[in-house]
């Protein structure tokens, strides 16, 4: 099986921690998105994941070429860097990884990470991720029949339809017939919006009698701004703790201090005189001293004293040593 990750968007809503570091590479409780995504897919799909194509631009450089390529070796998969030139649509996205559109594929955005456990259903062409939402009129959603068949995909919708949001996860069994379709847009121009939208091919193969499943999540949680990035990272945090995670390196140095579980410590961070948690990830050599922090995503080589924070986000290289309550810092930030 083959896994397209559409990740060219700059992550505008997550600035200013993503001037410097793209959105899915940015670490939770240790681990980036992209690789929890990649990996929670594996998981789900109890198959072999045989190649990862990575859609990005051309701009994002060769540093993060090669983290995404060491993702994939990690998951024992073969990764490759595509490039979406310019922002025409999500079917433009997914098209940029044509390679791959060749037998069962998974379509997943990188602005998003669930948690899910379910069985593939044969008879399903396609499987379209949805998890319940209590405002349906802000996302794409689908409105099933009742054979439980997806009967048709609603954009935005302006009265209730369904309150079945598609989270951006998308299994096809066969690759090529998307290809096919995605193509036919490109052919006839098929836009709205200005753009090349994967709802309208989904659409098309549906009215052409592919058999639609909807695949519910028992948790979806965005990463698309600093504050539900730090509310994705306390769940997380929860569900890595119950599933047994050593989540407190032993190569951390904490002296007089109060570590209030669930919280991820990396290697080489220096904690004195101080009390950390609940929901705090502390990136690799960051020190920290005579500090009250709670429910915070602070990433690394970072230097906080005196701080008394909490529902907070900072980057890497941060040098700190005030009395806000909450904060956003991104990467080489001094507030001293």
């Amino acid at each position: 099986m083959n896994i397209i990750v559409p990740m060219a968007g700059r992550g505008t809503r997550l600035r200013p921690h993503t001037l410097t570091t793209a959105k899915p590479l940015i670490p939770v409780a240790g681990i980036t998105v992209a690789e929890r995504l990649v990996r929670e897919i594996a998981k789900v799909m109890h198959q072999p994941i045989d190649k990862i194509s990575f859609v990005i631009k051309k701009d994002f450089g060769k540093e993060i070429e090669n983290k995404l390529l060491a993702i994939a070796k990690e998951i024992g998969a073969q990764g490759q860097i595509d490039y979406q030139e310019q922002a025409l649509g999500t079917a433009d996205a997914v098209y940029a990884g044509k390679d791959l559109l060749n037998g069962p594929v998974v379509v997943a955005y990188a602005d998003t990470l669930f948690k899910g456990s379910f069985d593939l259903d044969n008879n399903a062409d396609s499987i379209i991720w949805v998890k319940k939402v209590k405002n349906p009129e802000a996302f794409g959603v689908v409105k099933l029949n009742d054979k439980n068949d997806i009967e048709t995909f609603v954009e935005k919708p302006k009265e209730f339809v369904s309150d079945l949001a598609i989270i951006g996860i998308y299994y096809f069994k066969d690759g090529a017939v998307l290809r096919k379709e995605i193509e036919t847009l490109f052919d006839k121009n098929i836009m709205v919006g200005g753009e090349y939208q994967l709802t309208t091919a989904l659409e098309n193969m549906k009215q052409k009698g592919m058999v639609f499943k909807p695949g519910e999540v028992s948790d979806w949680m965005d990463f698309g701004n600093p504050k539900v990035a730090v509310e994705t990272n306390a769940k997380i945090l929860q569900y890595d703790f119950d599933e047994g995670r050593k989540l407190i390196s032993e190569k951390a140095k904490i002296i007089d201090t109060e570590i209030v579980e669930p919280c991820y410590i990396a290697d080489g961070v220096i904690i004195k005189n101080s009390t950390i948690g609940p929901n705090v990830s502390i990136g690799e050599n960051t020190i920290i001293e005579n500090s009250n922090i709670k429910n915070s995503l602070i990433q690394n080589n970072n230097l906080i004293k005196n701080a008394g924070f909490k529902n907070s986000m900072i980057g890497n290289f941060v040098k700190y040593d005030g009395n806000f309550e909450s904060l956003s810092l991104g990467d080489y930030s001094e507030l001293i």
